[in-house]
C-alpha cells in the first residue's frame, strides 16, 4: 500500500488514440497491483487508459516496459505504448534507437524516415499451435472456430498469431457489419484461448490495405492495437491475402507494417502523441488486490 500523503508524477499518452498513463519507477519504486491499476484506469473515477505502463531499470536493456490492461492485469506486449516508450528514451539520451525489453522480449525503437514517427521492431511473431496457445492442434492459419449456426455461421475460419499476446483474426467483407463489441468477450472467453484472446475483424482491401477493427482482452474496443495490427499482417500474407509489407487502417488512425522475410521480425511504423503530465492522486493507491 502507498503512503496516503505519496503523489506520484505521471505522464498521459497515445499511439493513434490507444491511450496510456506512463508511470516512471526507475528511481523509486512505485506500489502496484491489480486494484491501483484499475483504479487508476478507470475512466470515471481515475485518470483513465487503455492500459498503465511502468518502466523500470533494466541491466539489458536501456528500459524494462511493464504493462497492465485497464482492469488490472498484467500482459506482455503493446505495440503502441512501445513506440510512445522508444520517445521518452530517445528523447532522454538523444540516441536514434533504444532497446526496451517487456514479458514477451527484447524490442528495438528507432526514429522513422517521417517527422512524428517511430518504427518498433516486435520481433518475430508466434505461430504454433501451442505457442498461441489454443487449447488443441490445428492449422493456425485457419482454426475451426464459429459464431452461429453450424450451416451458415456468421463469424468463422479465423487465423491466429501471437505477438507478445494472443491474436484471433476473423476475416469479413465489412468491419462495421458485426457487433464486436458484444462478439468480443465471448469469442475473448472461449475455451479455445486458454490465456484468452485479443480479437479482430479484418477486412482486405488490397494486397497493400486492411481495415481493422480490434477487441483486446481486459480492454474492450479500443481505437489502435498495434500488436493486432502486426498479427493481421502476418496472418493475411500466410492465407496469400496481402503482400508481407502493408498499411493498416485502424479506427485511431494508420500503421505501417512490415513482416521483414530475411529474420521474419515485424516492423511497426506508427506516430505518438504526448497529451499532458499530472500527479496520481494519493487515494488511488488506496485499494487492495482484486485477485
Amino acid at each position: 500500500m502507498a503512503d496516503t500523503n505519496h503523489h506520484i508524477p505521471f505522464r498521459k499518452m497515445n499511439g493513434l488514440g490507444n491511450d496510456f498513463v506512463v508511470l516512471d519507477a526507475r528511481e523509486h519504486t512505485i506500489p502496484m497491483n491489480e486494484g491501483i491499476a484499475a483504479a487508476i484506469s478507470n475512466r470515471q473515477t481515475g485518470i483513465g487508459c487503455d492500459q498503465l505502463i511502468i518502466i523500470e531499470t533494466d541491466k539489458h536493456a536501456d528500459a524494462f516496459m511493464r504493462i497492465r490492461n485497464a482492469t488490472g492485469g498484467e500482459v506482455d506486449a503493446c505495440g503502441n505504448a512501445t513506440r510512445c516508450i522508444g520517445d521518452i528514451l530517445m528523447s532522454e539520451n538523444g540516441a536514434s534507437s533504444v532497446s526496451i525489453r517487456t514479458n514477451a522480449g527484447m524490442l528495438l525503437c528507432s526514429r522513422a524516415a517521417e517527422p512524428g514517427m517511430i518504427t518498433a521492431d516486435m520481433g518475430a511473431p508466434k505461430l504454433r499451435w501451442d505457442q498461441i496457445p489454443i487449447a488443441e492442434e490445428m492449422d493456425t492459419r485457419q482454426i475451426e472456430l464459429q459464431i452461429g449456426p453450424i450451416d451458415d455461421p456468421i463469424l468463422h475460419s479465423p487465423g491466429v498469431v501471437n505477438v507478445g499476446n494472443p491474436h484471433c483474426i476473423f476475416w469479413v467483407d465489412d468491419v462495421e457489419t458485426y457487433d464486436l463489441e458484444n462478439i468480443g468477450p465471448m469469442l475473448e472467453h472461449h475455451p479455445v484461448f486458454p490465456q484468452r484472446a485479443n480479437i479482430s475483424l479484418a477486412h482486405v482491401i488490397s494486397p497493400e490495405d486492411i481495415t481493422l477493427k480490434v477487441w483486446e482482452r481486459g480492454v474492450g474496443l479500443t481505437k489502435a492495437c498495434g500488436s493486432a495490427a502486426c498479427a493481421v499482417v502476418v496472418a493475411a500474407s500466410r492465407k496469400g491475402l496481402t503482400q508481407r509489407k502493408a498499411t493498416v487502417h485502424l479506427p485511431g488512425g494508420d500503421l505501417i507494417i512490415e513482416w521483414r522475410e530475411n529474420d521474419d521480425h515485424i516492423l511497426m511504423s506508427g506516430p505518438y502523441e504526448y497529451e499532458f503530465d499530472g500527479t496520481l492522486p494519493s487515494e488511488l493507491f488506496n485499494t487492495t488486490v482484486n485477485s
